[in-house]
Order: structure tokens, then sequence, then C-alpha cells
């Protein structure tokens, strides 16, 4: 069961967000605050696994919240809930020690595979932003290299190896027997782990660095 903290200033977006997510059997939101130091203020008596953070709030923001959340509770994942899409200000939080961000106008699905991913220790990006952006922000272009094979894990290689051979996410989520959006997720880590642009970038690194596992 993963635990959910929501915090908003707008007490209909966060009702609204408890509907969304309370009918996955999987989750329980514990909690709620309007700002920062509410929250900081609750968590002691209400543990938590993921913070769903507004990040733009009065008395105590986002970016302020995370960087206390990330030194006071480390083992906090930090989702940061926001309508800005400017790089600048994307790098900062994550840089803070957020793990995902996703924007306000995500829908239903989007949103449980956002609280999904970060609690499962990965980062995640809203998909209307782009992983091109976190590359950017974080650092720089990065350019392919011949170890970043050795950055996937097991699964995420079976499902470079799937890429390659031409499937769409589709049809990779029926060969797994999963869903076609936990795919994208893979996906969208393998890129950003292998430090690619795009599917075509990918394969093609892919390809040429001899990145695919050997039978």
């Amino acid at each position: 069961m993963i635990r959910l903290f929501l915090v908003d200033d707008h007490a209909i977006l966060r009702q609204g967000l408890r509907a969304l997510l309370e009918p996955e059997a999987w989750l329980q939101v514990v909690g709620e605050a309007e700002n920062g130091e509410q929250l900081l203020a609750r968590l002691p008596a209400t543990p938590c696994d993921v913070v769903l953070l507004d990040l733009d709030m009065p008395v105590l923001d986002g970016l302020a919240t995370t960087r206390r959340l990330h030194a006071e509770f480390p083992d906090v994942r930090i989702l940061i809930l926001s309508m800005a899409a400017h790089a600048p200000a994307i790098g900062e939080v994550l840089a803070a020690g957020a793990s995902g961000y996703v924007l306000k106008n995500a829908g239903r699905h989007e949103f449980v595979a956002a609280v999904q991913t970060v609690a499962d220790g990965q980062r995640y990006l809203s998909s209307e932003l782009g992983l091109a952006m976190l590359e950017k922000v974080l650092a720089g272009t990065p350019t392919p290299d011949h170890t970043a094979a050795s950055r996937l894990s097991a699964r995420e290689q079976e499902i470079l190896q799937l890429v390659v051979n031409g499937l769409t996410n589709a049809e990779i989520a029926d060969q797994l027997f999963t869903s076609k959006r936990t795919i994208e997720t893979h996906r969208q880590n393998i890129i950003y782990k292998t430090g690619t642009k795009n599917t075509a970038a990918l394969v093609k690194a892919a390809i040429s660095q001899g990145w695919l596992q050997k039978d």
C-alpha cells in the first residue's frame, strides 16, 4: 500500500485529486495540507511514502518545502504538481530533491503512473513536458556512450530489444503481460538513462554501440 499525502492551497483541487486516486486499491490518501508548513508539522504523526506537492503555495512554497522534506524526511518521495512548464523551475525543484514533476492538467492515468513511478524509486516527468527538457536542465545534452546499457535494468534491457525489433508500446505490453502505460514509463526511463533524445535516436545508438545483450 502506497501512502500519499496531498498538499495544495486549493481545497477543491485536493478533493479532485483524492477522488481521482482513491479508487486505486494499492493507494491510500493519509493526509492533506494547505501549505508546506502544515505538511511538515503533520508528517511526524502521519507517515507517508509519497507527497504530491503543489509548487506555488503561500506560507512555504513547493521549492522551499521540497528542500526541507529532502533534508528532514529523506525516505519520502516528492512529486511536484504545477501548471508551470518552464525548464528552470523544473530543474531547480528536481535538483532540490523532488523525484517527479506532473502538470495539473494531466489525466487520471498519468497521475496514477506518476505516483507509482516515484514510489518505486524512479523519476517521473509529465509526458507533456518531454524527457528532452529534463536532460537539458539537469545535465546538458548528454551523448550516448558504450556504458549506457549497464545502467539499464534487466526489464529495461528486454524492452529495449523489443523496441529495436520495431514493436509498439501496445505490442510490447501484450507480449510482457503488462499495461501500455507501464511500457511507456519504461521507455521514457530507457531514453533518459541512455542520454538519447527520442526512440529513433535510441534505436540507432543501441544498434551502433552494441547495447543489446547477446544470447
